[in-house]
């Protein structure tokens, strides 16, 4: 069974050079978008075009499973209603969508539904309205240009193991649930999951000279050895699983450290909270700044932190013993990565 990011590629390169630019790809995009939905509690279905309610018509609404409940996807009354989980807007494979970001169509939209899912099909951008002004969130770039998304697609379409599809992917379940509450350990372990996901490829791809100092580090503190294939996957995967085990003890002591507390948690900070010498030492050695650097990771743990930022911690902490915290996170984040 292939990758659902791979038939978008597929389907998108079968059109290319014969169809109308923006529109011809809808079909496909919206395939990958209901798939994506469709891994999500509750669903989430992607409508194309649906009805104008003050803000013009967007290209797509982001629909969760609660409003289909009440209304069939192609009703008028659902139509007509807000999207939970906000619009898709389309623009052209050849132009650049930072031409558009801050026009007043998106401007519009933003405004009104709270949330917009930007894209060209090479890349997406996720805004939305906080406080009064536009807020940019998370971003994924395929391919610089369309001439290098053709030539790239051509490749990443044919091979469904490729890291690119499960980046695509894990970005679009993330967008889908931004807007969604974090209160359970089961909610912040699949957004967890999922930049974990993200930072094990980029650690894949990653020029093999950078990951040299890392793997000895780690080496060095466990005092075991990486060599072979085998070898590289299981440094790999012990690498990604202790940096964001390290990020959630860490913020769980420090919110036990003032549990009223109103700053924000830095995962740059995070070797500050550990309490077992055996952990803070082998977080530091993973999470040194170089490293990080290095292996592209720091968009990801800030990414991280925002979600971090974004959980209700009453609610989170109130399920639990604090001391049960981590444990009952772990297995879910397991599950999930």
């Amino acid at each position: 069974m292939s990758h659902p990011v791979a038939d978008y590629l597929h389907e998108l390169y079968l059109i290319s050079g014969v169809s109308v630019p923006e529109t011809s790809g809808y079909p496909a995009l919206s395939k990958l978008l209901n798939a994506v939905g469709d891994s999500l509690k509750p669903k989430i279905s992607t409508v194309i075009n649906p009805a104008n309610n003050g803000a013009g018509i967007p290209d797509g609404g982001l629909y969760s499973a609660k409003e289909l409940r009440k209304y069939g996807p192609d009703e008028e009354p659902l139509l007509k209603l807000k999207p939970e989980r906000g619009v898709i807007e389309v623009k052209p494979l050849d132009k650049d969508l930072a031409a558009f970001e801050a026009s007043p169509q998106v401007r519009g939209y933003l405004e009104h539904y709270g949330q917009i899912l930007l894209t060209n099909y090479r890349a997406f951008a996720l805004w939305s309205w906080v406080g009064g002004k536009a807020v940019r969130g998370e971003h994924l770039l395929i391919a610089a240009s369309d001439k290098e998304f053709w030539n790239k697609i051509h490749t990443l379409r044919n091979d469904p193991k490729h890291p690119e599809h499960e980046r695509i992917w894990q970005f679009l379940r993330r967008a889908l649930l931004s807007t969604a509450r974090i209160a359970t350990p089961q909610d912040l372990a699949a957004f967890l999951a999922s930049y974990a996901r993200e930072a094990r490829a980029r650690v894949e791809i990653a020029p093999m000279g950078t990951l040299e100092p890392v793997k000895k580090a780690l080496s060095d503190s466990l005092g075991v050895r990486f060599e072979g294939v085998k070898g590289t996957h299981f440094f790999q995967s012990t690498l990604i699983q202790t940096l964001f085990y390290g990020i959630f003890s860490a913020w769980v002591l420090w919110h036990e450290e003032e549990q009223g507390r109103s700053d924000r948690f830095r995962w740059k900070s995070a070797v500050d909270h550990l309490g077992l010498p055996i952990l803070r030492s082998l977080f530091h050695q993973v999470a040194y700044p170089a490293n990080i650097r290095a292996l592209d990771l720091e968009e990801v743990l800030d990414w991280t932190e925002d979600c971090l930022a974004r959980v209700d911690r009453g609610s989170f902490f109130a399920r639990y013993d604090m001391g049960d915290a981590v444990q009952y996170f772990y297995e879910p984040f397991l599950a999930e990565f």
